[in-house]
């Protein structure tokens, strides 16, 4: 691996922390309420496997940082602006047919970024790519299947698919945008640059919105949003109240 400043590598392992970690939040909060008892099942086991992918993200994270913090402390101790993940995963669940479309268009993101990650320069990327991929390979084949069996089922059911896709589409394009750390990353053989993996992406999505009968709107919005912004800040702000209150009151407990 090319010498790479700590303060990208740990940048770099925030965004991916921190992209599980608020989605596996987002789709816990079905738990219990899902439509049937096999997804919330479902859901709930798709939270944990984000959920532990985030340890071992914000785990390697914190040992980057060399600071003596854990993935916990790195998770509960940050306010909402050091946050770094996309603004996909922090939007509202809406319906059950958006939070299917969300997870798809992050699963398909996730499992090709995964997929060229297990070839990185750095020896624990590539350990947490291999471990993610397995589950990751599960996730897009399940949402993929979901959302082509609701986007060509009923005329309701495709037309909420449908408005979930446009609705969530503009987000899609931050994905593939790149700034100073994601070149250096790249640069240094850790991770792909995001821009690289537009092509791959496509393809699959295009298959699968293919296969539901739904149309990918003529919309690309580029810009990093959520690496800052009001909207950011909104969503996540609500997310942290509720994900870090414990440790808020009772700061250092353990249970």
């Amino acid at each position: 691996m090319a010498d790479l400043d700590k303060d990208m590598l740990g940048q770099f392992l925030l965004r991916m922390g921190d992209n599980t970690l608020i989605l596996g939040h987002r789709v816990s909060e079905w738990c219990g309420h899902s439509p049937v008892l096999e997804e919330d099942i479902a859901l709930a086991n798709t939270a944990l496997d984000l959920l532990g992918q985030t340890q071992l993200w914000l785990g390697y994270a914190a040992e980057v940082q060399g600071e003596g913090k854990t993935a916990d402390d790195v998770a509960f101790l940050r306010d909402a602006w050091d946050f770094r993940n996309l603004l996909l995963v922090e939007l509202p669940n809406g319906d059950f047919g958006r939070t299917m479309m969300r997870q798809f268009l992050f699963d398909a993101f996730h499992s090709v970024l995964l997929g060229r990650l297990m070839h990185s320069t750095d020896e624990s990327v590539r350990e947490i790519a291999e471990k993610a991929s397995k589950e990751v390979a599960y996730h897009v084949e399940r949402s993929a299947d979901t959302v082509v069996g609701l986007g060509d089922g009923t005329e309701e059911s495709h037309a909420r698919m449908q408005a979930a896709l446009e609705y969530l589409w503009p987000y899609v394009g931050e994905m593939f945008a790149s700034d100073d750390t994601d070149r250096a990353i790249a640069a240094a053989g850790v991770a792909p640059d995001p821009a690289n993996l537009r092509d791959d992406y496509d393809a699959l999505v295009s298959r699968v919105m293919a296969e539901a009968t739904l149309t990918i709107p003529d919309i690309d919005f580029a810009h990093k949003g959520g690496r800052s912004g009001a909207m950011h800040t909104e969503h996540l702000g609500h997310i942290l109240c509720q994900m870090q209150w414990l440790q808020r009151v009772y700061p250092g407990a353990s249970w």
